[in-house]
């Protein structure tokens, strides 16, 4: 697929896919892809990295004309996905586990795209 060619959908799919290949790659196990708690939210991917339960938000883009890639995730995105990561917790009878948010952000503008991992971005 071309990223430059595919839907703002399309693209977020194919960077979710990245994401995890790149994951997979430095040692995370994928636990879950893009899952939904109710009205609450949706998290990209679950994996652990070692013992530590992530919670990864993708953010995909193949230019910064709407700013950082970044600065995608605002406050309230935040709130929803710490949210949405205690739903997945609850719904799961997990507890007493160390958890993390990381992000993942993909530039489409290179070639091939560059992604970039944050661990414990918020």
């Amino acid at each position: 697929m071309d990223e430059f060619k595919a839907t703002t959908r399309e693209k977020g799919y194919l960077g979710e896919d990245l994401a995890i290949q790149y994951l997979t790659d430095i040692g995370y196990t994928i636990i879950q892809k893009n899952f939904t708690f109710g009205k609450i939210g949706e998290i990209d991917i679950i994996a652990r990295d070692g013992k530590t339960l992530c919670f990864i938000e993708v953010k995909a883009r193949a230019n910064e004309a709407y700013g950082s890639i970044y600065e995608t995730v605002p406050d309230w995105k935040r709130k929803k996905i710490r949210h949405t990561a205690d739903g997945y917790l609850y719904v799961n009878k997990i507890s007493n586990v160390q958890c993390r948010f990381d992000f993942v952000g993909i530039d489409y503008s290179f070639k091939p795209p560059m992604i970039d991992l944050i661990k414990d971005a918020f």
